[in-house]
């Protein structure tokens, strides 16, 4: 099932090959950028290299400054991918070297860590880059490789155990061992290299209290009164997560400060199966009673994936005032507000005064999305 499920990142790479600049994949752990990048390495044969920069074999290699001495290591090939590739002191500064020196050579870099490598190559390689985000599957990808009335079959699944490509062919026990693995060997990895970061304990305090929170509004002050962790400690904590594509953040839309709700955030998770793993509830749907939160973490997850994807760039946020009326999903484009409220077993929107409230501010509609309408908005 993984091998025919082709990547929307696939495409996006092959098309800015040989242009001149360095290409550089992003994504947590485990998504398959280096399945992906191996993939693309196939199509040159022996004009191809993989080099995984968690060896020190590899860190040795490219530890010199000059531009002889990295392409004596790197070798006469046409394409090289330099996986982990945050793993490489002034890995920015060699690669614009690389790329000034031998344009022709094209190199794929990739990082389960955005808030690192992004911050050892932006200034360096200004200009020189092509930057790309592999996200777990997708709907939209999942849906390409079957047929709808398939995909819909799977949403429970999806719900309870997430998209990571290795869980996505495996049995619910296999699965849930599996994720169970990459939340404890994989999700703190690269989070616990930052210094300072030395408490993991406090990490998954963190990550435990946000699962169990989501699509609800946090504040840094109450989560920092409940873990017992310095405010300005746990913003850190959350914008490296975040940078570690583990969790994202949706802020509030606050056109009247007076009025609505400008400084709460809701936290929500990249793959609702890590999620699952962190509270250790992979229950069916009809016994749970976090649906609702999951099943908006699903829906929005999925919508950030699919404007991703497909080069859709929006504004994202949520909405609610001080009356607690609220809407719980905004996009804003080209000047057009739209609004979404999620519903597992809802059938049509009711017209409730929160709804109400935000259409006569903004002069917006708001849909309800549920299981049975899902495909429109995510596919």
């Amino acid at each position: 099932m993984v091998k025919i499920i082709k990547r929307t990142a696939e495409e996006k790479i092959r098309e800015r090959l040989f242009k001149g600049k360095v290409i550089v994949l992003y994504g947590a752990r485990q998504v398959g950028k280096t399945t992906l990048s191996k993939k693309i390495l196939e199509d040159f044969g022996d004009q191809g290299r993989y080099l995984n920069c968690e060896l020190l074999s590899v860190q040795n290699g490219l530890a010199e400054m000059e531009a002889e001495k990295l392409k004596s290591y790197l070798g006469n090939y046409k394409i090289i991918v330099l996986d982990e590739a945050q793993n490489i002191v002034d890995i920015g500064k060699k690669l614009k070297i690389m790329v000034d020196t031998y344009p022709n050579i094209q190199i794929i870099a990739t990082g389960s860590s955005s808030f690192d490598l992004a911050g050892k190559i932006s200034e360096p390689l200004t200009g020189r880059v092509f930057t790309i985000i592999l996200y777990p599957f997708s709907a939209q990808e999942i849906m390409n490789s079957s047929d709808r009335f398939s995909f819909d079959s799977k949403i429970e699944r999806l719900l309870r155990f997430g998209s990571y490509p290795e869980i996505f062919s495996l049995s619910d026990d296999e699965a849930t061992e599996r994720l169970n693995e990459i939340a404890s060997d994989y999700l703190y990895k690269d989070i616990l290299k930052f210094e300072g970061l030395r408490k993991s304990s406090a990490i998954k305090d963190l990550l435990q209290l946000l699962a169990l929170q989501i699509s609800g509004e946090v504040s840094y002050q109450e989560l920092s009164q409940t873990l017992g962790i310095n405010r300005l400690t746990i913003q850190k904590y959350i914008t490296i997560l975040e940078q570690s594509f583990v969790i994202f953040q949706l802020r509030a839309l606050s056109r009247n400060k007076r009025k609505e709700i400008s400084k709460n955030f809701k936290i929500y998770f990249t793959d609702v199966g890590i999620r699952n793993s962190l509270i250790q509830n992979y229950n069916t749907l009809d016994i749970r009673n976090d649906i609702g939160q999951l099943w908006e973490n699903f829906c929005v997850s999925e919508r950030i994936k699919m404007n991703s994807n497909n080069n859709k760039r929006v504004n994202s946020y949520f909405w609610r005032n001080y009356e607690k009326k609220e809407v719980d999903y905004i996009e804003e484009s080209g000047g057009i507000i739209q609004g979404y409220e999620f519903k597992w077993n809802g059938d049509k929107i009711k017209q409730k005064l929160s709804i109400k409230n935000f259409t006569d501010i903004y002069n917006s509609d708001v849909q309800m999305i549920t299981k049975n309408n899902i495909g429109d908005f995510i596919l």
